[in-house]
């Protein structure tokens, strides 16, 4: 074992150089968002766009990982217009690691309970109404009194676009399934509306 990592470390010791370079700047990164200094917003991005223009000006020194710092540089520049606000925002998170684990723990249910190793078209036509209702459940069940208390017009409303989703899903897979017939029926409807009564 010591072996296989020695001359592992022995064929890409060029390459540790420009690794350890970029890294530097990465660690920086790293340092200047996690805010341990509990700087405001306006400092933190002020020494973040700092290490940017530094990371952009001596790209070079990075050898061969020069376009791996101009796609850091391009990427968070993608990021930047939000990148800062939880600093400006109190308990706003920096992450969305929470929200993505609710998506990720929503998928795993969602493909236990019907066995689909793919997302259930569900999920696209009522994912407005079923990820909202399967995440706040999971945060805190409903009581009885909670059910009572629903606006039932806004849940009209939210079922009859839910609704019209699924009628169009409906007719786009009759398309797909025979469209010389389906075409031939909507010919059909659109010659007995022209018709004189």
């Amino acid at each position: 074992m010591q072996g296989l990592i020695t001359g592992g470390l022995a064929q890409t010791a060029a390459l540790w150089p420009d690794i350890e370079r970029a890294y530097r700047w990465v660690h920086k990164a790293a340092h200047i968002l996690n805010n341990h200094d509990a700087e405001d917003a306006t400092m933190v991005q002020r020494r973040f766009d700092g290490l940017l223009g530094a990371m952009s000006r001596h790209r070079d020194y990075a050898g061969n990982l020069s376009g791996a710092v101009d796609r850091f540089c391009k990427v968070t520049r993608r990021y930047r217009p939000g990148l800062f606000h939880c600093y400006s925002v109190p308990d706003l998170p920096r992450t969305n690691n929470d929200l993505e684990h609710e998506f990720g723990s929503q998928r795993y249910h969602e493909r236990r309970t019907t066995g689909r190793k793919t997302a259930s078209p569900a999920v696209v036509l009522r994912g407005e109404a079923r990820l909202i209702a399967a995440v706040a459940t999971r945060q805190c069940p409903p009581s009885g009194a909670d059910l009572g208390r629903a606006d039932r017009g806004q849940w009209q409303q939210l079922r009859h676009r839910l609704d019209q989703r699924r009628q169009t899903r409906t007719l786009r897979a009759r398309f797909r399934r025979n469209p010389d017939a389906y075409l031939a029926e909507l010919e059909e409807m659109a010659c007995q509306q022209a018709l004189p009564t």
